[in-house]
């Protein structure tokens, strides 16, 4: 696995297939191939995909301590630098989409177009702090009973009683591991702000919200979209976890965007 150097950190990313850099930034506890890669298939034809692993997920594991949303865009900003000879498509998901926002924001001249999944403006929500301590509270006192309240939450009503008792028994074995790096990931969930940065966002911008999320509330994506100049928004019909839920759906409405 390739790495970059980034601010004294190793940085781990992967990169396959052919064309301009498609850089996707995965969400909160999530390493990028376990958040997208079952989509890379769709894009490689005509990209290639960028998939880097922030601190915290993956074998990316520098700086020790709190994060901030400036160094995790400072670490895909490296990897976009080493891996992209020419601005790059970037794509972003839940605390990725914050993330996103913020490298071409801060680092403009590496983003040709940019794609914010479920995101959100501010931290400054009564229902957005509810939901993170709930997470955490939950994540120290009993690790199945945090991840059963996951699945319900992350997924839509429709969609859970569509798999019934086996699927979703399915999911909850399956699911990810409780890592430390989930941990500061849920941390920065709380802090993560992008008010002062959003004004400064040039690139072309679709920002796409799910009308079912009970995480990120679509109300989160289309305050996201009211704070970014000119942006396109759209709407999917979804869970939180859209990535797994209506991929094909996301897949096109991506793609409708980038390939315009």
């Amino acid at each position: 696995m390739p790495t970059v150097d980034a601010d004294g950190a190793t940085v781990h990313y992967t990169a396959t297939g052919q064309g301009p850099g498609l850089v996707l930034v995965a969400g909160t506890g999530l390493n990028a191939h376990l958040n997208y890669g079952h989509l890379t298939p769709a894009f490689e034809a005509h990209r290639t995909v960028i998939l880097p692993d922030y601190a915290g997920s993956g074998q990316t594991l520098e700086p020790a301590g709190p994060l901030s949303l400036e160094l995790l865009a400072g670490q895909i900003a490296a990897v976009t630098e080493q891996a992209a000879d020419e601005p790059v498509d970037l794509v972003g998901y839940s605390l990725g989409a914050v993330v996103a926002a913020a490298v071409a924001a801060l680092h403009p001249h590496l983003v040709r177009r940019l794609v914010l999944v479920a995101g959100w403006p501010s931290p400054e929500d009564a229902r957005h702090q509810l939901a993170i301590d709930l997470w955490q509270r939950l994540e120290r006192a009993d690790h199945e009973l945090f991840n059963r309240f996951l699945q319900l939450i992350c997924f839509s009503p429709p969609f859970l009683s569509a798999i019934g008792d086996e699927g979703v028994a399915q999911l909850i074995a399956g699911a990810p591991e409780v890592t430390e790096g989930m941990r500061r990931h849920m941390d920065l969930d709380r802090r993560a702000d992008l008010r002062d940065l959003m004004p400064k966002i040039t690139a072309p911008t679709l920002v796409i919200g799910l009308t079912r999320d009970q995480v990120v509330p679509v109300e989160q994506a289309r305050a996201l979209h009211d704070g970014i100049a000119d942006s396109r928004f759209a709407e999917i019909d979804s869970g939180h976890l859209v990535v797994f839920e209506r991929p094909e759906e996301l897949v096109a409405v991506v793609q409708q965007f980038l390939f315009e």
